[in-house]
């Protein structure tokens, strides 16, 4: 994951094809707890109380804004789930990989 969390996003404005299902669980193999899930990349991160949720929900949208790749994100009081998807390809591509072992390090802060 480490290897994936130094990487930075690559500019994917709507080339190139997204990556097939074998290809995605290939990657998914170097991440711990996501899941493939209607062809997007998920996971569901726990947090003690509401404060630690948004502490962790305002710090992801900085390292989305600074990778130019935004996942979708339900927050509720003790939860985020965090979506990634390229709509730009219409499925998964490397840069959704890449912002799930960030999100894994800072969830790991």
């Amino acid at each position: 994951m480490e290897d994936l969390a130094r990487r930075k996003c690559r500019p994917c404005g709507g080339g190139g094809p997204a990556y097939t299902e074998e290809q995605a669980r290939e990657q998914l193999k170097a991440l711990k707890g996501w899941t493939l899930e209607d062809g997007k990349l998920v996971k569901l991160f726990p947090f003690g109380n509401y404060y630690q949720t948004m502490a962790f929900v305002n710090a992801l949208a900085w390292v989305s804004h600074r990778e130019d790749h935004h996942p979708d994100l339900e927050v509720g009081y003790n939860r985020c789930r965090v979506t990634y998807w390229t709509h730009a390809v219409g499925g998964l591509s490397e840069n959704d990989f890449i912002c799930a072992a960030k999100c894994d390090a800072l969830f790991d802060l």
